[in-house]
């Protein structure tokens, strides 16, 4: 599976290339993440709207370009299709949009909006009496907005043990309001929380496996740009750029030997 992580990152950087568009670091730090999710997840590429799925919810939907290429490698759509990332009027826009392709649940855009559709849509699961499961990711920058929390303790309240949050912790909010003990923030808000290092499949299988007291929340330790040591150490450079023909090849070699 590590083979297929290193695969979907060679997609991104493609991508990413040829479009002009994409989030690289931030989508580079959620790969293990969204695979060890589809891993686990009940799901069907082939029957996407299958009513007893499972549903993920990308909150930091500005990463749409490593969900959308997680989706190719799982068989939601041929990863051809998603060289059309950004272009006008295509289904691959920047941030998601549910009623264009298969896979997406809910549309993005402003941060913080995706934990609360997650809490709402567990909620209906729960009133329901269904086994459906809800995940979201969320990222440590996208925490500093208020509405993560007013979420939190919705789910909290209404104990939502149907409910998921995985806390992408890459530290990119350090320019902004730290937070700096997320395990002992989520604690506090009365979540079942779990650290685990979030490259590592078998980890992030293991929590994602293990039985929850209420909410569960996986905080994984991740780094921004992850597998090419070039973006890890220059994340904020390469937040909203993509590589030229010289650095997209060094930094395909990076991803070859595994400098990170």
């Amino acid at each position: 599976m590590q083979n297929t992580c290193t695969t979907i990152r060679k997609n991104i950087l493609s991508v990413s290339k040829e479009s002009g568009h994409g989030h690289i670091p931030t989508c580079f730090s959620i790969v293990e993440i969204l695979c060890a999710l589809y891993q686990n997840m009940r799901h069907d590429p082939k029957q996407p709207d299958w009513d007893e799925r499972d549903m993920f919810i990308l909150s930091k939907g500005h990463a749409a370009l490593a969900h959308y290429c997680t989706l190719a490698e799982f068989g939601y759509f041929p990863q051809e299709k998603v060289n059309a990332f950004g272009a006008f009027m295509s289904d691959f826009g920047c941030h998601a949009d549910r009623t264009k392709l298969p896979g997406i649940e809910v549309s993005t855009g402003s941060l913080g909006h995706g934990i609360g559709v997650a809490a709402g849509i567990a909620l209906a699961f729960k009133i329901k009496k269904s086994p459906r499961r809800v995940y979201t990711v969320i990222g440590d920058g996208e925490s500093n907005e208020g509405t993560v929390w007013e979420a939190i303790l919705v789910a909290v309240s209404q104990r939502l043990d149907n409910l998921t949050i995985i806390y992408d912790d890459n530290r990119s909010h350090s320019r902004g309001l730290q937070i700096n003990d997320p395990e002992a923030h989520f604690r506090g808000f009365g979540c079942d929380v779990i650290g685990v290092p979030g490259h590592d499949l078998e980890s992030l299988s293991e929590a994602l496996q293990r039985p929850g007291k209420g909410v569960k929340v996986i905080v994984a330790r991740t780094v921004k740009g992850y597998g090419c040591a070039a973006l890890a150490k220059n994340q904020y450079e390469w937040h909203r750029r993509s590589p030229n023909d010289e650095e997209f090849e060094a930094l395909m070699r990076e991803l070859d030997e595994k400098t990170i």
